[in-house]
């Protein structure tokens, strides 16, 4: 469950950064996102969330995510890192947890996701 937990992680940024609209796919209808106190609930709810965000560029670094099973055969993951937004010099700290989840056919996909930027 590491290696999922890893390739999870390494395609959800690499896609953020490259075009948010295309996390989509990674979301259900029952999905919901907390970012920055807001929340979304939904693929469409949330996808609409993170394309609107303000910014036209990110990159984001982040350390080896810890995961943990669920009791329902899911999976925990915490993420600590930086991004970088635009052409800001200064990167932002930032943690996310998501939960993932498997559907009847047995696809992973995300059923939370917090997101929360680390501001001292």
């Amino acid at each position: 469950f590491f290696r999922l937990t890893a390739q999870f992680v390494a395609h959800y940024y690499s896609t953020f950064d490259s075009d948010r609209k295309n996390l989509a796919g990674l979301y259900r209808d029952n999905s919901m996102l907390t970012f920055e106190g807001a929340q979304s609930l939904g693929a469409q709810g949330i996808t609409e969330k993170l394309t609107s965000l303000p910014f036209q560029k990110v990159k984001h670094e982040y350390g080896p995510p810890d995961a943990q099973p669920t009791a329902t055969g899911g999976i925990i993951i915490l993420v600590t890192g930086q991004l970088i937004v635009d052409d800001e010099q200064r990167p932002l700290g930032y943690s996310q947890a998501f939960q993932l989840s498997q559907d009847a056919s047995g696809q992973w996909f995300v059923f939370n996701d917090i997101f929360k930027l680390v501001l001292l």
